[in-house]
């Protein structure tokens, strides 16, 4: 049972530029972290990303929910954890400072990680192992599906767990091969035209198949003049994304946009304000056939319906470190997978904890096995860092999730 817990607010400088973006032009990468501890004193690792200031926040609304769990047996309690995230979600006084987003949802976010973290090692095993391992009807009762009765049941969700469980053995050679990698780090907002090429061919020689660009500037002439660099370096065969982090409102996203197409850009990520689902309707009309990213600051299942109702999204981005945790981003990837939309996460974690999601989405969902996201920067801060090999992940072998910090 869980016997000990202890929260920490772990924080972390960039340097030279690391991590900067249109909006956040200096962040600090942080994390709320929640150990729950068992008596045979192995320890679950949960994290919550956030940019620093307001992690103590974090913290202490991890703490509140973490209290909840003393005393409980990790097997029971994942045996039914939809009805007990069901309960924190919508503890009253909490609620009223969401419902289900901000500083209450993720110290959630961090105390179900640790959760799933504790179960994974408490059997020994990756997550990745015991999430494909677990049957239709386990997988769903792990997950709080209220407010998405109108388009994804319980019944519908086991039914298409079963229906993908078919098939799942085709896709179990993604374990040996490793999921691949794109590199998102070529172009942070704050790099100089000239860092920006060198990255390319950097990531190039590495082995990447897929890289990002920092776009966003008060002049647009200069995200138009980096974009065609990278495009220029890395050839016509290479995938190129573009992500203003929320920069734009909708006439300047849809006149730079369009403006972009000649890169041809692979997707163009957080347009503009991640709350608009409206502004993203118009803004996918006006610039296809470039698709949209977003998810990075959907905060829960209910607005990913909303966008995927809407029909704007290209790619999803949920972040099982800014949602709800792996309870949330299972349920949403079965939304998407439900309205064909591919999951592509953001990592907040560093890919650490979603390395484990993405098999699993792939393996015992039957999500197209796209390419993850790599941020190198926090490495050497893991106990476990992810291991990349010619720009593909190397499929982690660890009992738990990859979050334990050194």
């Amino acid at each position: 049972m869980i016997k000990n817990i202890d929260i920490a607010d772990a924080r972390f400088a960039l340097k030279n530029g690391a991590g900067s973006d249109a909006v956040h032009k200096d962040p600090q990468y942080a994390y709320a972290v929640t150990h729950l501890q068992n008596e045979q004193g192995q320890r679950g690792t949960g994290l919550a990303f956030t940019l620093g200031e307001g992690n103590d926040l974090v913290c202490r609304a991890a703490r509140f929910y973490a209290e909840t769990l003393r005393g409980k047996d990790i097997e029971t309690l994942m045996s039914n954890f939809g009805s007990t995230f069901h309960a924190l979600a919508n503890e009253q006084q909490f609620r009223w400072l969401g419902p289900h987003k901000g500083v209450v949802h993720l110290g959630l976010a961090s105390v179900t990680n640790a959760c799933y973290d504790l179960w994974a090692k408490q059997r020994g095993v990756p997550l990745w192992k015991l999430l494909i391992g677990l049957s239709p009807e386990s997988i769903v009762n792990t997950l709080d599906l209220s407010y998405l009765e109108d388009v994804l049941t319980r019944e519908e969700a086991i039914a298409m767990l079963t229906e993908a469980s078919e098939t799942a053995a085709g896709r179990m050679g993604i374990l040996e091969k490793g999921y691949a990698g794109y590199d998102t780090s070529v172009g942070w907002f704050n790099y100089d035209d000239e860092q920006v090429r060198e990255n390319c061919k950097r990531a190039l020689d590495q082995g990447f198949e897929a890289m990002k660009l920092k776009v966003g500037s008060a002049d647009p002439k200069r995200d138009i003049r980096r974009a065609n660099i990278v495009r220029q370096t890395v050839g016509d065969s290479v995938k190129v994304m573009l992500d203003a982090n929320q920069q734009w409102n909708l006439p300047q996203a849809i006149s730079i946009c369009n403006e972009l197409k000649q890169m041809q850009p692979y997707w163009v990520e957080e347009p503009t304000h991640p709350d608009d689902v409206q502004a993203h309707v118009t803004l996918a009309k006006a610039v296809a056939p470039v698709k949209l990213a977003l998810g990075e600051h959907v905060p829960n299942r209910v607005i990913f319906k909303n966008y995927l109702q809407s029909g704007c999204a290209g790619f999803m981005q949920v972040d099982a470190v800014r949602v709800g945790g792996v309870s949330e981003f299972i349920t949403i990837s079965l939304l998407c997978k439900k309205f064909g939309v591919p999951v592509v996460p953001h990592v907040g974690d560093m890919g650490q904890l979603h390395q484990h999601l993405v098999l699993f989405n792939h393996i015992a969902m039957g999500h197209e096995a796209l390419f993850l996201e790599h941020i190198p920067h926090l490495k050497e801060h893991f106990l476990h860092p992810v291991r990349i090999e010619n720009g593909v992940y190397v499929t982690p072998q660890e009992p738990g999730s990859s979050c334990d910090l050194k």
